[in-house]
């Protein structure tokens, strides 16, 4: 097993808002990502993702209501959901596909 710097590996990603799988727990990717301020259209997904910051904030759109999820905070993601992120995210985001 080895030590990362979630903080640090998103910095080094070439662009916002694409991650890369850090691991896997049994069926589960595990990737990270860096946030910055622009919002995207919504998706539905298939699976369960849960979407966890670790520094930063993200900030979502989900049923018609914005969500907040803080640093420390995890919003799940229920497989087909719709879900858009909003203006105003930035920092690290861990992605657990469940």
């Amino acid at each position: 097993m080895a030590l990362l710097d979630l903080d640090l590996i998103s910095r080094g990603l070439a662009q916002t808002w694409t991650s890369t799988v850090i691991g896997r727990v049994g069926d589960a990717n595990i990737k990270v990502l860096s946030m910055d301020e622009m919002s995207s259209a919504a998706e539905v997904h298939d699976y369960t993702e849960g979407l966890l910051v670790i520094s930063g904030r993200l900030m979502l759109g989900v049923g018609g209501e914005a969500v907040t999820v803080e640093e420390g905070q995890i919003y799940v993601a229920e497989a087909g959901v719709p879900h858009a992120v909003l203006p105003g995210s930035s920092g690290t985001l861990v992605i657990i596909d469940i």
